[in-house]
């Protein structure tokens, strides 16, 4: 199927899907199904396919155009692929709930608009896509409206400033180039002076930054994702905030190309060592404030901006060992925090909405597909051996020691204690622990909701053992940046500092865990006893304490609270307080009357003969 189709296709599709839903529901989740499903086979089927096309010739004069490539494809199949799953879900978990008709438009319609920026060969096109993906991401993070209509006002204001960042960098490049195509501005770009290169990496940063949610430029994100119907939830902190990833590699080793990113400033003051830094201060804050939040899908929102920081330690530091990292971690976090957030929503479901960690427990005995989803997430979140988290962050990891950033490094490592900190507090106080007697007859989980999270689950131990099969693809985008290929195989990925084979280590701990087995085999059995038959530091809990942990952190709590704020979010508070206020007085200005009208015109043609009396004088 050419380009032009598969972009029709996927809009139509969310246009066709809201008018089936005034059929008749059933109608509506089988066909945005089907229509999921169909781009994610499409999409697949164009793997290692390079190809070039022109939609629309007249456009102002300028040619539209769409193009395939290693990095186009590797995102598209990762947006396809998580929608469906998420579309599937949505059957079950948005049966009940109102404007389901205008959910699945908005869902389908970010989908398409997702998979038409990736596809973009010329920047109007890839704005207009942008401006869509955003505008309906507004209006589906206001779904639930209330406490979520104020997370999507600040939301929009964020991408606003950012479409306005790009829109100059975009006019600026057509007045400097005379076009807008993206391989044209490619020749163009070795004419430019590094000012200019500058300019452009700074401007279009910010558009990207923003999306990508970079310290200071993320205070968007947490109220955006806890406010979310939970499956869109998945959608926005899987893919949708990673587009600006790929708005970084587009810009960086695409537009201005890897040796003037790479080589634009001096020292500590260079560009991609900025861009490094402000990366690694993203994975650090964001994780301590996640142990703060008892909410979890605040908590996996704070982790998500955290987690983006290492795709931005990676890709900035601008070896193939990184960029490795940072583009297979993209792909990872996208896996796990999707994960979580369904293993969260099913939670939600089955609890008539219930999220907060001290008022859960005990869950696994109800949720065992939850449960597996959350453990196996939170392990991927982590990195823990055999999950797909630790591959990427292995190599994000070995190339900050090998490329000699200790303070990088430590900062990568301090992010992953703190991640370990904080969802333990999520892994404990929501599926283990005694459950709450108001729980015992829950909510069964419906199949659509359960297979997204066994295949996602599956995705994460594939991807863990057998981590060559995405990165193959991730090296021939690597290559096409202009970097020297990686030696990739199935099982792991090989240099001349060494080789990291998941299957070696995958085979010890297959030992390791048989050991313990049979050491348990020989052991006494266990008794079974009720779940409050039991002690917690020689005392009995009693039936209301049915969670123990739930002042687990409270010393913590005391020493970081005063200085774990989000800083940026009250200054950005403060600003638009202000901005009210002096837009308020100078309404008042407007009264109404034509005669106070008359007076502001007499008093500005005095001003402006006395100006003019004064510089008659000099």
């Amino acid at each position: 199927m050419s380009l032009e189709l598969l972009i029709m296709f996927a809009f139509g599709g969310a246009f066709l899907t809201y008018l089936a839903g005034k059929i008749s529901s059933k109608l509506r989740d089988i066909f945005a199904l089907l229509c999921s499903v169909a781009l994610v086979v499409i999409v697949s089927s164009l793997y290692k396919v390079e190809t070039t096309i022109t939609l629309y010739n007249g456009f102002f004069g300028m040619p539209l155009s769409m193009r395939l490539n290693p990095m186009a494809w590797f995102f598209a199949i990762a947006i396809v692929s998580s929608s469906a799953l998420v579309v599937l879900y949505s059957m079950s978990y948005m049966k009940h709930r109102e404007r389901t008709d205008y959910y699945y438009f908005m869902l389908l319609l970010i989908n398409a608009a997702m998979l038409a920026i990736v596809l973009s060969g010329d920047l109007v096109s890839f704005f207009i896509s942008w401006e869509i993906m955003s505008w309906s991401t507004f209006l589906l993070i206001s779904y639930n409206r209330n406490a979520a209509l104020p997370a999507g006002i600040k939301y929009i204001v964020m991408s606003l400033i950012g479409s306005m960042c790009m829109l100059v960098g975009i006019i600026s490049i057509y007045t400097a180039f005379d076009t807008i195509t993206i391989s044209e501005i490619v020749q163009h770009m070795a004419t430019a002076t590094a000012g200019y290169k500058l300019f452009l990496l700074i401007i279009f940063s910010i558009t990207f930054g923003i999306k990508n949610a970079v310290v200071p430029l993320h205070t968007w994100l947490p109220d955006a994702y806890a406010e979310s119907p939970s499956p869109f939830s998945a959608v926005l902190s899987g893919m949708l905030t990673r587009m600006g990833i790929f708005g970084f590699l587009l810009i960086m080793f695409v537009m201005v190309g890897a040796e003037n990113s790479l080589h634009m400033g001096r020292g500590f003051f260079s560009y991609h060592n900025i861009l490094a830094w402000l990366g690694a201060i993203t994975i650090v804050i964001p994780t301590f404030i996640a142990m703060l939040q008892n909410d979890a899908k605040k908590l996996l929102a704070w982790h998500g901006i955290g987690q983006g920081g290492y795709m931005i330690v990676g890709i900035a530091f601008g070896t193939s060992l990184g960029l490795a990292g940072g583009i297979f971690h993209t792909l990872n976090h996208a896996i796990y925090i999707i994960l979580l957030f369904l293993s969260v929503g099913a939670i939600e479901y089955s609890t008539n909405g219930l999220r907060d960690l001290n008022s859960l427990g005990g869950l696994f005995k109800k949720m065992p597909i939850a449960f597996l989803g959350g453990l196996l997430g939170i392990c991927g979140l982590i990195g823990i051996p055999l999950t797909n988290g630790f591959v990427s962050k292995w190599l994000i990891y070995k190339t900050l020691i090998l490329g000699k950033a200790p303070f990088l490094a430590f900062a990568t490592l301090l992010g992953t204690w703190g991640t370990i900190l904080s969802v333990y507090k999520f892994l404990h106080n929501l599926y283990l622990g005694q459950l709450p007697q108001e729980h015992q007859n829950i909510k069964k989980t419906p199949l659509a909701m359960q297979i997204p999270i066994v295949i996602l689950s599956l995705t994460i131990l594939v991807f863990g053992i057998l981590p060559g099969l995405p990165l193959k693809s991730i090296n021939a985008m690597i290559v096409s940046f202009g970097f020297t290929p990686l030696t990739v195989s199935i099982w792991g990925i090989s240099s001349e500092t060494g080789t990291l084979n998941m299957i070696n280590i995958f085979s010890i701990l297959l030992v390791v865990v048989a050991i313990f087995w049979l050491i348990f085999q020989a052991a006494r059995k266990s008794t079974a006893v009720d779940q409050y038959d039991n002690y917690a530091a020689g005392a009995a809990i009693p039936k209301d304490k049915y969670n123990y942990t739930v002042e687990f952190y409270a010393p913590f709590y005391r020493m970081a609270t005063p200085y774990l704020r989000d800083i940026f979010d009250m200054l950005y508070q403060k600003i638009a307080r202000f901005t009210e206020f002096a837009c308020d007085n100078i309404r008042k200005i407007y009264t109404g009357y034509v005669s106070d009208y008359i007076i502001y015109i007499i008093l500005f043609l005095a001003l402006l003969i006395s100006a003019q009396l004064k510089w008659s004088v000099f």
